[in-house]
């Protein structure tokens, strides 16, 4: 199956180390994510997995203190995992309707293709993970405004304005 990893450039370098990553989330086309998608290909639904992904890598990035500004790229990593190593998140349990878990590390050779930020998404990455930390603040307050902050919710939407650009696993090298 085609998953999709949310990453860090963090994450590129310990892939490039370790020649793996260790089981965790990712997105892939699950039957919650075809339920949820009504209308669209396969095409279109690989892409909303990746976008999820994309959305996720933003969370952790918001997660990696003091991040320079080189670093402030979304990631997402394609990877083709066989069914045995993916388990199926329960709906009360995702924020997103294909989320899965990986159940064994990922090697560098299951990945397909690396998806990363170009240069000029920088801005609006920093401004998203800017968003995310007020939204994230306001949460812990109690703030019921925290869920409807409309600045803060189209500055982290922007971030979608930028594709990510796609690379051969071979070029792993070349982003770090």
């Amino acid at each position: 199956m085609r998953v999709y990893l949310p990453g860090t450039i963090a994450l590129l370098e310990q892939l490039e180390k370790e020649r793996a990553l260790p089981a965790g989330r990712a997105y892939a086309v699950t039957e919650a994510l075809r339920a949820w998608y009504v209308e669209g290909d396969e095409e279109e639904l690989e892409y909303a997995a990746l976008t999820a992904a994309a959305r996720a890598s933003l969370r952790l990035l918001a997660a990696e203190a003091g991040l320079p500004d080189a670093r402030a790229l979304r990631v997402v990593l394609a990877a083709d995992v066989p069914d045995a190593r993916i388990r199926a998140v329960a709906a009360a349990e995702a924020a997103d309707p294909g989320v899965i878990d990986i159940t064994d590390p990922v090697r560098l050779t299951d990945i397909a293709s690396l998806h990363v930020d170009e240069a000029a998404a920088r801005d609006a990455v920093k401004a998203g993970l800017t968003a995310l930390a007020v939204l994230a603040a306001a949460r812990e307050r109690g703030s019921s405004a925290a869920e409807g902050d409309p600045d803060a919710e189209l500055a982290v939407d922007a971030v979608e304005d930028f594709d990510l650009l796609w690379y051969g696993a071979q070029e792993l090298r070349d982003l770090i």
